[in-house]
């Protein structure tokens, strides 16, 4: 932990060092008192400058010469033919120009000595709208959040076939999404080297997709449902909770204030899927509105491009229904919702009905019947006499219902869940200081049966935080918090956490993480893949808690290149763990353990990341990222299974003139990885030791109407799949059938096509 303060300070000095030449200070709204948020601010006669923070804030560095003789013109206009200049008693100071859309812009005149200037710009009468259409980049990091946070934004989500959350990072360079077996169509995300498990998952900052959720959660929200994707990576805030071990992904639904009167997404592919999706908001009034968004999909096509006997992919019918009402003041923000789910997945031999589970038939078949209720209420209140002073309440409650079968392997889950959280606000004294806190409780009730054994149990984790926040103009931004949770099965848990983000220059922000995360492991939920298999099922007696340390650091710069902004970042993020609940797949071939870890297990992850428009409407991503990811299974310090040794991602998005057509092309290059030991199996059932890098390419083209889009792509271009990805097809129901051991698509080439019909508001 010494060496990591050192290395923090070491890259902090040369800030301090650079801030010393810096002019401070806050720009004000009419009133006043309310920061203005983007103000510009420049030296006259230059191109140094800055915008405010999202509290007024700025920091701006001092321009040496030039701008005396900018000053004295003005000051004195009668200047000689030769050009010299008067004496002028502004040559000791440089004038400083203001300006904000819809507000008055003003020069004033800062002395060399003036070290915090602060101002309020003057508001203009009231002109009429005006509509600015341009181009921004799908998938952008937040220039001003503490924490490295990428935002994907409804934009990018039309670049590739985003039916679901599952297939909305194929342009990501920072999450991988991938199939956990060859048998189930469960996808399973990873971060920062890790399961998607390590990650929290929230929906509108409520937790979501965790439990019996987790295994298929990422195919239960809709692509087009969604407004936007946050990824943030590292420990998140304690507001939260006292997950985000890595990370935090959190996804904005469409709002009915501000999405379209009428939407419609018609969708089908090569491999027999049909989607459609239709959203519709009606604002009942200025304070009151409501969005209906309605899904349905079906594939009963039956794919089996390898020939071994068994269903690429599963025939899936889901059927998706949520209704969310808003109401606002100028004060009072209410938000309620409801959504209600059904799914049928049917996977497993070619020739599997789910009659043959009725008629005890010899035909290996996978059939999970799943339904879901999601309810959650969100209120958020700014006291009218104190703006800087404002409280919310959110809840929630989940319901769960799962029945599965997995050849002769019988598994049903119920889940319940009750989530609520009330947060306070204060700003005290100026808008430098902010002070959260906050009290939590959430309860989950299992009930699980895998074929005769029972795992039932209740969690209830009552907690509280306390998180103050310091931002120092708009260079620097310090978060530290502390939240305490009592859980009724593990104890205590005392998560601390800190944030600190810091502007080297203008252009240049470092920003750096620490903190520790616990989590609750639902092994039986989060790992049904394995449930495919004749691997006999071994857990541990007392399983703790997992518990881990994340610190981190990213920088991030924004340069001009041929006229174009260029942004390049680096990041590098190191996860240890206390404790780890194992999967462990290669102490025996016949078996898989859930064991306490016993040993090391770790990961460090860097990467690098470019984004610029080499040409106008030519959108260029490049990234790289290599892992290390280790942990000790079978008494051994190994790398983790499964896992690429390394990604790198190339996105291209080019925009035809008057944004008619579109076209995308994605190129990922996913290297070599480990393979669980399968030295036990007969020679025939054996696999390699590690797999090979290979690559995947993914193309779109969408034409563009006034209220129309119509697009049309492929997956998967170069057909590259997995050889032989189950081990025994021919044998389900022999010792040595295993269909867990996936790295690669099983399934080849899929093309696509659909339309997206939408009617805006003005």
């Amino acid at each position: 932990m010494k060496k990591i303060i050192y290395i923090l300070l070491l890259l902090l000095l040369p800030g301090f060092i650079y801030a010393q030449g810096t002019l401070e200070g806050k720009i004000l709204d009419s009133d006043g008192k309310t920061g203005l948020v983007g103000a510009s601010v420049y030296w006259a006669g230059t191109t140094t400058g800055t915008s405010t923070n999202e509290a007024g804030y700025f920091v701006l560095r001092r321009v040496k010469g030039g701008l005396e003789k900018e000053m004295s013109r003005i000051s004195n206009p009668r200047q000689s033919s030769q050009g010299k200049l008067g004496a002028s008693p502004l040559k000791e100071g440089s004038l400083l120009v203001i300006s904000f859309v819809g507000y008055r812009t003003d020069t004033v005149l800062i002395d060399s000595d003036t070290e915090y200037y602060e101002h309020t710009l003057t508001q203009l009468a009231e002109i009429a709208e005006v509509t600015v259409v341009g181009r921004a980049a799908g998938t952008h990091i937040d220039r001003k959040a503490p924490i490295t946070t990428f935002k994907i934004t409804g934009h990018e989500l039309t670049k590739a076939a985003c039916c679901n959350l599952s297939e909305s990072f194929t342009t990501s360079a920072s999450v991988d999404v991938s199939y956990s077996d060859a048998a189930t169509g469960a996808k399973q995300i990873q971060l920062l080297g890790l399961a998607g498990t390590y990650v929290q998952m929230m929906t509108e900052n409520f937790p979501a997709l965790y439990g019996l959720g987790s295994a298929y959660g990422l195919n239960y929200i809709p692509g087009s449902w969604m407004e936007s994707i946050q990824v943030s990576k590292g420990t998140a805030s304690v507001r939260n909770g006292y997950e985000a071990i890595t990370g935090q992904i959190n996804v904005e639904y469409k709002k009915p204030f501000e999405s379209e009167k009428f939407f419609l997404n018609a969708y089908a592919n090569s491999s027999g899927k049909i989607e459609g999706n239709v959203n519709s908001s009606v604002i009942l009034n200025n304070r009151l509105s409501t969005g209906i968004l309605a899904h349905a999909e079906y594939n009963a096509k039956i794919n089996d491009h390898n020939n071994d006997g068994f269903r690429d992919e599963p025939n899936v019918q889901q059927y998706h229904f949520f209704n969310r009402w808003e109401y606002m003041t100028e004060s009072l923000h209410a938000k309620a919702g409801i959504k209600i789910m059904e799914e049928q997945r049917l996977g497993g031999q070619t020739t599997f009905t789910p009659s043959d589970l009725e008629n005890n038939s010899q035909e290996y078949g996978i059939l999970i019947n799943t339904k879901r209720i999601e309810a959650f209420t969100k209120t958020g209140y700014i006291f009218p006499k104190s703006k800087n002073v404002s409280l919310a309440w959110i809840n929630s409650y989940n319901y769960h219902d799962q029945d599965a079968s997995f050849g002769l392997n019988i598994y049903t889950g119920f889940q319940r869940s009750y989530y609520s959280n009330i947060l306070f606000q204060w700003k005290p004294y100026s808008e430098k200081h902010t002070i959260d806190a906050g009290l939590s409780y959430k309860y989950d009730q299992y009930e699980e049966m895998y074929n005769n054994t029972t795992l039932d149990r209740k969690e209830s984790v009552p907690g509280g935080f306390l998180q103050y926040t310091y931002t120092d103009t708009s260079f620097i931004t310090l978060v530290a918090g502390l939240r305490v949770d009592d859980h009724n099965l593990y104890g205590l848990f005392v998560t601390p956490r800190v944030h600190l983000r810091y502007e080297l220059s203008d252009n240049t922000t470092l920003r750096a993480s620490a903190g520790k995360g616990f989590r609750s492991t639902n092994v039986l939920a989060e790992n049904q893949y394995l449930l495919a298999s004749s691997r006999e099922i071994v857990i541990a007696d007392n399983l703790k808690h997992e518990e881990a340390w994340n610190v981190g650091a990213s920088l991030t710069s924004f340069f001009t290149l041929a006229g174009r902004e260029l942004r390049i970042s680096g990041e590098y993020y190191h996860t240890s763990f206390i404790n780890q609940i194992v999967t462990d797949l290669d102490a025996d071939v016949n078996s898989v353990l859930f064991y306490n870890l016993d040993g090391q297990s770790f990961s460090d992850v860097l990467q690098v990341e470019a984004q610029w428009e080499p040409v106008k409407r030519l959108d260029l991503l490049m990234a790289f990222r290599w892992n290390d990811v280790k942990m000790t299974t079978a008494g051994e310090l190994q790398q983790r299974a499964l896992t690429s040794k390394y990604k790198g991602l190339v996105s291209v998005s080019y925009q035809s003139y008057l944004r008619k057509w579109q076209y995308d092309l994605t190129f990922q290059l996913n290297g070599p990885g480990r393979i669980p030991s399968t030295a036990g199996n007969p020679v025939e059932y054996r696999r390699g030791n590690s797999f090979n890098p290979y690559a995947l390419a993914n193309a779109q083209v969408t034409r563009k109407f006034k209220y129309l889009d119509i697009y049309l792509g492929v997956e998967n271009i170069t057909n590259y799949r997995q050889e032989d990805p189950i081990i025994a097809a021919s044998d389900p129901f022999g010792e040595h059938f295993d269909a867990s051991l996936v790295w690669a698509p099983v399934l080849g080439r899929m093309i696509y096509g659909g339309i997206r019909l939408s009617f805006n508001r003005n």
